[in-house]
Protein backbone atom coordinates (compact mmCIF):
# COMPACT_ATOMS: atom_id res chain seq x y z
CA UNK A 1 0.00 0.00 0.00
CA UNK A 2 1.63 3.48 -0.70
CA UNK A 3 2.28 5.77 1.64
CA UNK A 4 -0.49 8.67 1.68
CA UNK A 5 -2.91 6.88 -0.64
CA UNK A 6 -5.33 5.71 1.96
CA UNK A 7 -8.25 6.07 -0.05
CA UNK A 8 -7.62 2.64 -1.18
CA UNK A 9 -8.27 1.10 2.35
CA UNK A 10 -11.33 -0.74 1.98
CA UNK A 11 -10.26 -3.95 4.31
CA UNK A 12 -8.23 -4.73 7.35
CA UNK A 13 -6.06 -7.89 7.61
CA UNK A 14 -6.30 -9.24 10.86
CA UNK A 15 -2.84 -11.07 12.18
CA UNK A 16 -4.99 -13.00 14.89
CA UNK A 17 -3.79 -14.44 17.80
CA UNK A 18 -1.13 -16.45 16.47
CA UNK A 19 0.22 -17.15 13.28
CA UNK A 20 1.26 -20.30 13.74
CA UNK A 21 -0.24 -22.98 11.74
CA UNK A 22 -0.22 -26.02 13.69
CA UNK A 23 -2.27 -24.06 17.17
CA UNK A 24 -5.32 -22.93 14.80
CA UNK A 25 -7.45 -25.69 14.57
CA UNK A 26 -7.14 -26.22 18.44
CA UNK A 27 -7.88 -22.74 19.23
CA UNK A 28 -11.03 -22.41 17.47
CA UNK A 29 -12.36 -25.69 19.11
CA UNK A 30 -11.26 -24.26 22.13
CA UNK A 31 -12.87 -20.83 21.63
CA UNK A 32 -15.68 -22.08 19.79
CA UNK A 33 -16.43 -24.49 23.10
CA UNK A 34 -15.98 -21.03 24.95
CA UNK A 35 -18.50 -19.03 22.79
CA UNK A 36 -20.91 -21.80 22.70
CA UNK A 37 -20.62 -22.08 26.98
CA UNK A 38 -21.53 -17.97 27.05
CA UNK A 39 -24.51 -18.22 24.60
CA UNK A 40 -26.02 -21.15 26.83
CA UNK A 41 -25.28 -19.97 30.06
CA UNK A 42 -26.59 -16.00 29.37
CA UNK A 43 -29.53 -17.12 27.21
CA UNK A 44 -30.46 -19.47 30.27
CA UNK A 45 -30.07 -16.52 32.82
CA UNK A 46 -31.91 -14.48 30.56
CA UNK A 47 -34.64 -16.80 29.99
CA UNK A 48 -34.91 -17.90 33.59
CA UNK A 49 -34.98 -14.06 35.12
CA UNK A 50 -37.69 -13.40 32.28
CA UNK A 51 -40.27 -16.53 32.89
CA UNK A 52 -39.62 -17.06 36.67
CA UNK A 53 -41.37 -14.23 39.00
CA UNK A 54 -39.60 -14.73 42.21
CA UNK A 55 -36.77 -13.15 40.28
CA UNK A 56 -38.67 -9.82 38.85
CA UNK A 57 -36.79 -7.91 40.91
CA UNK A 58 -34.39 -5.26 40.68
CA UNK A 59 -31.36 -6.65 41.35
CA UNK A 60 -32.21 -9.44 38.66
CA UNK A 61 -33.54 -6.75 35.94
CA UNK A 62 -30.02 -5.40 36.37
CA UNK A 63 -28.12 -9.08 36.48
CA UNK A 64 -30.93 -9.60 32.93
CA UNK A 65 -29.24 -6.33 31.32
CA UNK A 66 -25.59 -7.92 31.96
CA UNK A 67 -25.67 -10.80 30.66
CA UNK A 68 -27.46 -9.82 27.58
CA UNK A 69 -24.67 -8.01 27.76
CA UNK A 70 -22.35 -10.14 27.67
CA UNK A 71 -24.36 -12.55 25.40
CA UNK A 72 -24.02 -9.42 22.55
CA UNK A 73 -20.11 -8.51 23.18
CA UNK A 74 -18.63 -12.15 22.78
CA UNK A 75 -21.01 -11.80 19.49
CA UNK A 76 -19.43 -8.94 18.38
CA UNK A 77 -15.50 -10.89 18.61
CA UNK A 78 -16.31 -14.39 18.59
CA UNK A 79 -17.65 -15.17 15.06
CA UNK A 80 -15.50 -13.22 13.16
CA UNK A 81 -12.41 -14.70 15.25
CA UNK A 82 -13.22 -17.98 14.48
CA UNK A 83 -13.29 -17.57 11.24
CA UNK A 84 -10.23 -15.82 11.33
CA UNK A 85 -9.00 -19.69 12.60
CA UNK A 86 -9.90 -21.32 9.33
CA UNK A 87 -9.96 -19.05 6.84
CA UNK A 88 -6.96 -18.57 4.27
CA UNK A 89 -7.37 -14.77 3.97
CA UNK A 90 -8.17 -13.14 7.18
CA UNK A 91 -9.92 -9.80 5.72
CA UNK A 92 -12.62 -7.51 7.35
CA UNK A 93 -14.06 -4.81 5.14
CA UNK A 94 -13.51 -1.44 6.26
CA UNK A 95 -17.43 -0.83 7.06
CA UNK A 96 -17.39 -3.97 9.45
CA UNK A 97 -14.23 -3.07 11.20
CA UNK A 98 -16.12 0.15 12.57
CA UNK A 99 -18.77 -1.74 13.34
CA UNK A 100 -17.51 -4.12 15.11
CA UNK A 101 -15.39 -1.55 17.35
CA UNK A 102 -18.50 0.54 17.78
CA UNK A 103 -20.20 -2.73 19.42
CA UNK A 104 -17.51 -3.78 21.23
CA UNK A 105 -17.30 -0.26 23.11
CA UNK A 106 -20.95 0.10 23.12
CA UNK A 107 -20.93 -2.86 25.41
CA UNK A 108 -18.05 -2.98 27.21
CA UNK A 109 -18.91 0.22 28.57
CA UNK A 110 -22.57 -0.54 29.08
CA UNK A 111 -21.08 -3.35 31.51
CA UNK A 112 -18.36 -0.84 32.90
CA UNK A 113 -21.54 1.03 34.37
CA UNK A 114 -23.78 -1.45 34.87
CA UNK A 115 -21.59 -3.21 37.36
CA UNK A 116 -21.15 0.38 39.21
CA UNK A 117 -25.17 0.84 39.39
CA UNK A 118 -25.71 -3.05 40.55
CA UNK A 119 -23.60 -1.91 43.17
CA UNK A 120 -25.62 0.97 44.04
CA UNK A 121 -28.66 -1.65 43.97
CA UNK A 122 -26.91 -3.81 46.96
CA UNK A 123 -26.14 -0.37 49.29
CA UNK A 124 -29.93 0.78 48.63
CA UNK A 125 -30.53 -2.75 49.64
CA UNK A 126 -28.72 -3.18 52.66
CA UNK A 127 -28.53 0.13 53.94
CA UNK A 128 -32.12 1.36 53.33
CA UNK A 129 -33.94 -1.84 53.33
CA UNK A 130 -37.69 -0.17 53.99
CA UNK A 131 -37.29 2.21 51.47
CA UNK A 132 -35.66 -0.53 48.60
CA UNK A 133 -38.89 -0.85 46.74
CA UNK A 134 -39.58 2.89 46.79
CA UNK A 135 -35.78 3.97 45.39
CA UNK A 136 -35.33 0.99 42.97
CA UNK A 137 -38.93 1.00 41.63
CA UNK A 138 -39.54 -1.12 37.92
CA UNK A 139 -39.59 3.05 36.52
CA UNK A 140 -36.09 4.13 38.43
CA UNK A 141 -34.93 0.20 36.86
CA UNK A 142 -35.79 1.22 33.49
CA UNK A 143 -34.52 4.83 34.13
CA UNK A 144 -31.01 3.36 35.39
CA UNK A 145 -30.46 0.71 32.42
CA UNK A 146 -31.52 3.84 29.65
CA UNK A 147 -28.71 5.99 31.02
CA UNK A 148 -26.54 3.42 31.44
CA UNK A 149 -27.21 2.45 27.80
CA UNK A 150 -26.53 6.01 26.60
CA UNK A 151 -23.54 6.46 28.37
CA UNK A 152 -22.31 3.32 26.25
CA UNK A 153 -24.05 4.77 23.13
CA UNK A 154 -22.17 7.79 23.42
CA UNK A 155 -19.01 6.55 24.09
CA UNK A 156 -18.58 4.44 21.77
CA UNK A 157 -19.92 6.77 19.00
CA UNK A 158 -17.30 9.37 20.16
CA UNK A 159 -14.42 6.80 19.80
CA UNK A 160 -15.87 5.18 16.83
CA UNK A 161 -15.86 8.40 14.52
CA UNK A 162 -12.95 9.63 15.69
CA UNK A 163 -11.02 6.47 14.96
CA UNK A 164 -12.04 6.21 11.48
CA UNK A 165 -11.39 9.87 10.72
CA UNK A 166 -7.75 8.80 10.51
CA UNK A 167 -5.71 8.29 7.26
CA UNK A 168 -4.70 4.57 7.33
CA UNK A 169 -1.56 4.83 4.45
CA UNK A 170 0.70 3.11 6.51
CA UNK A 171 -0.54 -0.61 6.40
CA UNK A 172 -4.20 -2.45 6.49
CA UNK A 173 -2.62 -5.32 8.81
CA UNK A 174 -4.19 -5.32 12.35
CA UNK A 175 -1.90 -6.78 14.92
CA UNK A 176 -4.78 -8.39 16.44
CA UNK A 177 -7.96 -10.87 16.36
CA UNK A 178 -10.08 -7.81 16.37
CA UNK A 179 -10.53 -3.96 15.34
CA UNK A 180 -9.57 -1.62 18.52
CA UNK A 181 -8.63 1.61 18.90
CA UNK A 182 -4.76 0.49 20.07
CA UNK A 183 -3.91 -2.18 16.97
CA UNK A 184 -5.54 0.87 15.01
CA UNK A 185 -4.05 3.76 16.11
CA UNK A 186 -0.46 2.62 14.66
CA UNK A 187 -1.93 1.99 11.09
CA UNK A 188 -2.73 5.89 10.90
CA UNK A 189 -0.58 8.33 9.59
CA UNK A 190 -3.15 11.01 10.77
CA UNK A 191 -2.45 12.92 13.67
CA UNK A 192 -3.50 10.33 16.85
CA UNK A 193 -3.73 13.40 19.62
CA UNK A 194 -7.04 14.20 19.97
CA UNK A 195 -7.61 10.41 20.13
CA UNK A 196 -5.02 10.06 23.05
CA UNK A 197 -6.65 12.92 24.83
CA UNK A 198 -10.79 11.13 24.31
CA UNK A 199 -9.10 7.23 25.69
CA UNK A 200 -7.54 9.47 28.56
CA UNK A 201 -10.76 10.86 29.53
CA UNK A 202 -12.95 7.66 29.01
CA UNK A 203 -10.84 5.67 30.89
CA UNK A 204 -10.82 8.19 33.95
CA UNK A 205 -14.20 8.11 33.69
CA UNK A 206 -14.45 4.65 33.70
CA UNK A 207 -11.74 3.17 36.11
CA UNK A 208 -12.50 6.60 38.81
CA UNK A 209 -15.95 7.38 38.93
CA UNK A 210 -17.46 3.62 38.22
CA UNK A 211 -14.72 1.91 40.68
CA UNK A 212 -15.37 4.90 42.89
CA UNK A 213 -19.20 4.79 42.98
CA UNK A 214 -18.29 1.18 43.48
CA UNK A 215 -15.58 1.61 46.50
CA UNK A 216 -18.19 4.37 47.97
CA UNK A 217 -21.57 1.82 48.12
CA UNK A 218 -19.61 -0.89 49.91
CA UNK A 219 -17.95 0.86 51.66
CA UNK A 220 -21.69 1.90 53.22
CA UNK A 221 -22.52 -1.87 52.95
CA UNK A 222 -19.94 -3.42 54.91
CA UNK A 223 -20.24 -0.20 57.71
CA UNK A 224 -24.03 -1.51 57.84
CA UNK A 225 -23.04 -5.22 57.93
CA UNK A 226 -20.76 -4.78 60.92
CA UNK A 227 -23.64 -3.25 62.81
CA UNK A 228 -25.23 -6.38 62.48
CA UNK A 229 -25.05 -8.22 66.18
CA UNK A 230 -25.31 -12.09 64.91
CA UNK A 231 -22.35 -13.47 62.67
CA UNK A 232 -25.52 -15.47 60.86
CA UNK A 233 -27.13 -12.41 60.21
CA UNK A 234 -23.74 -10.46 59.19
CA UNK A 235 -23.41 -13.63 57.03
CA UNK A 236 -26.93 -13.41 55.47
CA UNK A 237 -26.89 -9.93 54.29
CA UNK A 238 -22.68 -10.78 52.68
CA UNK A 239 -23.81 -13.30 50.74
CA UNK A 240 -26.37 -10.92 48.34
CA UNK A 241 -23.02 -9.17 47.81
CA UNK A 242 -20.64 -12.09 46.95
CA UNK A 243 -21.22 -13.14 43.68
CA UNK A 244 -21.48 -9.19 42.55
CA UNK A 245 -18.56 -8.58 44.35
CA UNK A 246 -16.66 -11.38 42.52
CA UNK A 247 -17.92 -10.06 39.06
CA UNK A 248 -16.51 -6.63 40.21
CA UNK A 249 -13.16 -8.15 40.71
CA UNK A 250 -12.78 -9.93 37.68
CA UNK A 251 -13.98 -7.38 35.62
CA UNK A 252 -12.28 -4.20 36.60
CA UNK A 253 -9.10 -6.09 38.09
CA UNK A 254 -8.36 -6.30 34.60
CA UNK A 255 -9.78 -3.00 33.60
CA UNK A 256 -6.76 -1.58 36.49
CA UNK A 257 -4.17 -4.00 34.37
CA UNK A 258 -4.54 -2.85 31.38
CA UNK A 259 -4.80 0.71 32.55
CA UNK A 260 -2.17 1.48 34.74
CA UNK A 261 0.15 -1.21 33.67
CA UNK A 262 3.79 0.69 32.97
CA UNK A 263 3.95 1.88 29.26
CA UNK A 264 6.97 0.58 28.78
CA UNK A 265 6.16 -3.23 29.51
CA UNK A 266 2.75 -2.76 26.95
CA UNK A 267 3.00 -4.66 23.94
CA UNK A 268 0.01 -5.78 21.66
CA UNK A 269 0.60 -9.40 22.92
CA UNK A 270 -0.18 -8.31 25.97
CA UNK A 271 -3.11 -6.58 24.69
CA UNK A 272 -4.76 -9.62 22.72
CA UNK A 273 -4.68 -11.89 25.79
CA UNK A 274 -6.02 -9.33 28.42
CA UNK A 275 -8.42 -8.86 25.44
CA UNK A 276 -9.28 -12.35 25.19
CA UNK A 277 -10.06 -12.77 29.09
CA UNK A 278 -12.43 -8.92 28.70
CA UNK A 279 -14.56 -9.85 25.33
CA UNK A 280 -14.68 -13.71 25.93
CA UNK A 281 -13.55 -14.86 29.22
CA UNK A 282 -15.34 -12.92 31.44
CA UNK A 283 -19.06 -13.34 29.39
CA UNK A 284 -18.55 -16.56 30.17
CA UNK A 285 -17.99 -16.61 33.47
CA UNK A 286 -20.12 -14.24 34.75
CA UNK A 287 -23.76 -16.21 34.42
CA UNK A 288 -22.05 -19.24 36.20
CA UNK A 289 -20.26 -17.19 39.13
CA UNK A 290 -24.33 -15.99 39.47
CA UNK A 291 -25.44 -18.99 39.12
CA UNK A 292 -23.40 -21.16 41.49
CA UNK A 293 -23.34 -18.29 43.97
CA UNK A 294 -26.56 -17.53 44.11
CA UNK A 295 -29.16 -19.59 46.17
CA UNK A 296 -32.22 -17.77 44.41
CA UNK A 297 -30.99 -18.33 40.92
CA UNK A 298 -30.55 -22.19 42.18
CA UNK A 299 -33.24 -22.73 43.11
CA UNK A 300 -35.37 -20.90 40.34
CA UNK A 301 -32.92 -23.06 37.93
CA UNK A 302 -33.69 -26.27 40.02
CA UNK A 303 -37.97 -25.48 40.35
CA UNK A 304 -37.98 -24.66 36.24
CA UNK A 305 -36.05 -27.71 35.76
CA UNK A 306 -38.35 -29.95 37.47
CA UNK A 307 -41.46 -28.57 35.89
CA UNK A 308 -39.82 -28.91 32.38
CA UNK A 309 -39.09 -32.49 33.24
CA UNK A 310 -42.86 -33.19 34.58
CA UNK A 311 -43.62 -31.76 31.03
CA UNK A 312 -42.10 -34.19 29.19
Amino acid sequence: MEEGNYSVVTEFILSGLTDRPELQVPLFVLFLLIYVITLVCNGGMILLITIDPELHTPMYVFLRSLSFCDLCCSTVIAPKMLQTFLAERKSISYIACALQLYFFLFFVDIECVLLSVMAYDRYVAICKPLLYTVIMSRQRCNQLVAGVCTVGLVNAMIHTCFTFRLSFCRSNIINHFFCGIAPLLPLSCSDTHINGILIFAATFYMVVITIGTILLSYGYIISAILRIRSAEGRWKSFSTCTSHLTAVVMYHGILIFMTFQPTSSYSLETDKITSVFYALGIPMLNPLIYSLRNRQVKNALRKTMNKLLRNF
